[in-house]
């Protein structure tokens, strides 16, 4: 009679530890499969080629750039765009101006002014004045002044202040908003929005889901060794009660 129970908890234990396992295991392979899914619906990996973002983002460097529309870019963003008067090509600036904004530099201490409120901007390249070139711009209805943080090493809109738009891309120019570096390894991180804009009328704005779906690949990953090695343990454990 002993011999017969002790055979049933065994059974009953391996047919737990396998059902948890299996649970666990699939639960992971849905989570882990789902957050790269999401990833892709969501970003586009992106090989910024120039220096011209420098230091924020180096040359070579791959970031995560959120697929988003051109009317939810704010001031401080950094952008994927393609124009053809900037030669047709992907490009990576930081939005520092949108429609109505009044952009110019520099005031006596250097810095950027947007309508007359200098811009503190601690992810410059260098720690000299805003731009090496005195401008100032207006910008249009429905468009973006952009510039690089390598302001000496950075085709951008100073360089098409005397086109139409007055160095200004449509809204609808915009591909994807940088969120994320990637990769080398060393610069991994948050693309943070810088404070000083927030205070202007329109705010900055909000990081897209890469936290989220980082951490509900890294969940899956986690349930699925978990449950993996739960199967053979529980198994072992019935045994040895047995």
């Amino acid at each position: 009679m002993s011999s017969t129970t002790e055979h049933r908890t065994d059974g009953r234990g391996r047919t737990m530890g396998s059902v948890l396992s299996g649970l666990a295991v699939a639960v992971g392979c849905a989570a882990f499969l789902g957050g790269f899914v999401w990833a892709a619906l969501t970003y586009r990996p992106y090989t910024v080629p120039t220096d011209s973002m420098s230091p924020t983002i180096t040359v070579g460097s791959r970031v995560l750039a959120e697929k988003v529309a051109g009317s939810e870019i704010r001031r401080g963003d950094v952008v994927i765009f393609k124009d053809s008067v900037w030669g047709d090509l992907p490009m990576v600036k930081r939005v520092v101006g949108v429609g109505g904004d009044k952009v110019a530099c520099c005031t006596k201490q250097g810095r950027l002014t947007v309508d007359g409120t200098p811009i503190e901007e601690p992810y410059l390249q260098g720690s000299g004045p805003a731009s090496p070139v005195g401008f100032k711009a207006k910008v249009p209805a429905g468009q973006l002044f952009l510039l690089g943080d390598h302001r000496s090493d950075s085709m951008d809109s100073r360089v098409h202040l005397t086109d139409s738009d007055h160095g200004s891309v449509p809204r609808s120019a915009v591909r994807a908003r940088v969120d994320a570096r990637a990769w080398p390894l060393g610069s991994i991180g948050m693309m943070q929005r810088p404070a000083a804009f927030s205070a202007l009328p329109g705010g900055t704005s909000q990081p897209g889901p890469v936290q989220p779906i980082t951490i509900t690949v890294l969940a899956g990953a986690v349930l699925i060794l978990g449950g993996a090695a739960y199967g053979p343990i529980a198994r072992r454990r019935a045994r040895t009660r047995a």
